[in-house]
């Protein structure tokens, strides 16, 4: 007697995530659409509430939905950012007037919806890159289409902004390093380092991120020629909402 094949199918709520995942990649559903709810899944597909709530669960789990109480789960289809590390911090970006941030977002609309600049004791990490015991601070949020994508943390050594234009919620054309260049110590190199990992409370709510999304944390760096430190800034980024580029020579 011959054995019968073994098979090997997903469970059914795999199924249909695949299928309303396929309906979103396609452009059928789109970003802010409203996804079949438990009871229209239970009745199309003959499951229990519970099967359907995992179907759902599969697509918020991988950021392409996000529930919102009360009233169902929604299409989060958001066109990434690309973000190329050594093009948006030439001199040839800030120096002229323009924002990095216009590097990034290639025409999309794009606001700081947070800023809070406060003078501070530095931490012990902070006081150890920037040579400083007095910091000021610049806390900043982006947003890219109306949906918060970035935290940003800088530290700028005190007796070296005192009184200009980074100490002020509005820093001028170019930004933070035409004001540097403006004091006679503009950047001239930069490193970072990238790291991903889960968020923080307060910067899941912050960015607004469904359950299990991860972040990307960017430690940044800035040096004057002479290799004296003037920017240390901290970053914290929506995964789902980027891609880093970076071009090196061989």
């Amino acid at each position: 007697m011959s054995e019968s094949p073994v098979t090997h199918e997903s469970p059914i709520y795999r199924r249909i995530a695949d299928g309303l995942r396929a309906r979103i990649l396609s452009g059928e559903l789109r970003d802010g659409d409203r996804l079949p709810g438990e009871n229209a899944l239970m009745a199309e597909h003959a499951i229990a509430r519970a099967t359907a709530r995992q179907a759902l669960a599969v697509l918020v789990n991988e950021g392409l939905a996000v529930p919102r109480r009360g009233s169902g789960v929604y299409v989060r289809l958001f066109k990434p950012i690309r973000r190329h590390g050594s093009r948006r911090l030439s001199r040839e970006q800030w120096g002229q007037g323009r924002s990095i941030w216009d590097a990034d977002t290639r025409g999309r609309a794009y606001t700081v919806d947070r800023v809070e600049v406060t003078r501070e004791r530095a931490g012990e990490d902070v006081a150890a890159v920037l040579e400083s015991a007095e910091v000021w601070v610049r806390r900043r949020r982006y947003c890219i289409d109306g949906r918060p994508v970035q935290l940003a943390t800088s530290y700028f050594p005190a007796h070296l902004v005192e009184g200009s234009a980074i100490t002020l919620p509005e820093t001028g054309p170019g930004g933070v390093y035409a004001r540097l260049g403006d004091l006679g110590t503009p950047p001239a190199h930069f490193t970072e380092e990238v790291r991903a990992r889960m968020p923080q409370p307060r910067e899941g709510v912050l960015l607004d991120l469904p359950g299990g999304t991860p972040v990307i944390a960017v430690s940044r760096t800035a040096y004057t020629a002479g290799g004296v430190p003037v920017e240390l800034n901290e970053m914290i980024m929506d995964s789902a909402a980027y891609v880093l580029q970076y071009d090196f020579d061989a």
